[in-house]
């Protein structure tokens, strides 16, 4: 099976969510498919391609006693850190405040992590206040893609469509899923499924996609027969047979 050969490898997959984050992978395609690429996280609907914010980082615990905060890499361009004076702190949902303006005074990289200094965080104090909080660009900063490649935080809301099922709605993309197999997996989640239930992981290969199309919020597939099935949601018929018939380890059945 011909796999997608990731263009950047980091931990900053532009996946999505509330907000996108910067990374990017190779798509798996053909002429007309592009490369697959996480990029910096968004802020955004998934009703639409429109996203206001994109994360680089999120900042995790305070580093010495100045105000230094070290943060996990969410973007696949880290080196871009030299070209930015101004970010965006994003608070986690709990602190309930909005979005606000800050100035990076100096950074370091700290293995695969990164220590930043802020304007007006001055203390460990200041800096444990922040732990949690996002840090974030506007989205129209996000690097420029070559032609073969797209933000992973793009393909997030865009439908998959089976075309050995004449075109048959499979679900909406929830997530791109890596490092947990060989291959990287479509998180898609599926219409009208039960909650608990409501995903199918679909391997992002070559072999299998035929066009992205985000202006239209497409993407195409050729699934092969009984790959769906694999995770399919159980059924109520199923679920009964297992609630009449449980396994009990260490005990025959009986009829």
């Amino acid at each position: 099976m011909d796999l997608p050969r990731p263009v950047h490898s980091r931990p900053g997959q532009e996946n999505a969510g509330r907000f996108a984050r910067a990374h990017h992978a190779a798509v798996p395609a053909g002429p007309s498919a592009p490369n697959f690429t996480p990029g910096d996280r968004l802020t955004a609907s998934r009703s639409g391609p429109a996203r206001e914010w994109v994360l680089v980082a999120r900042l995790i615990r305070p580093h010495g006693r100045r105000g230094e905060i070290v943060a996990e890499i969410l973007t696949d361009f880290p080196e871009r850190f030299h070209d930015r004076s101004r970010l965006f702190l994003v608070p986690p949902e709990r602190v309930g405040t909005g979005v606000r303006e800050v100035r990076l005074e100096n950074f370091w990289f700290l293995r695969s992590r990164i220590v930043v200094k802020l304007q007006g965080i001055d203390s460990i104090n200041d800096a444990e206040s922040l732990r949690g909080f996002g840090v974030a660009i506007p989205a129209a900063e996000r690097v420029a893609l070559h032609d073969d490649s797209v933000y992973i935080s793009d393909l997030i809301g865009c439908t998959v469509i089976d075309l050995n099922r004449a075109g048959a709605v499979v679900g909406e993309i929830a997530d791109l899923e890596r490092g947990s197999s060989s291959t990287d997996l479509l998180v898609v989640r599926l219409p009208g499924a039960r909650k608990g239930h409501a995903e199918a992981l679909i391997p992002f290969v070559r072999d299998y996609l035929v066009r992205i199309a985000l202006p239209e919020r497409r993407v195409e597939m050729r699934l092969p027969e009984g790959l769906l099935e694999i995770n399919a949601p159980i059924t109520d018929e199923e679920k009964r047979a297992t609630h009449l018939n449980p396994a009990v380890p260490g005990h025959e059945g009986h009829t």
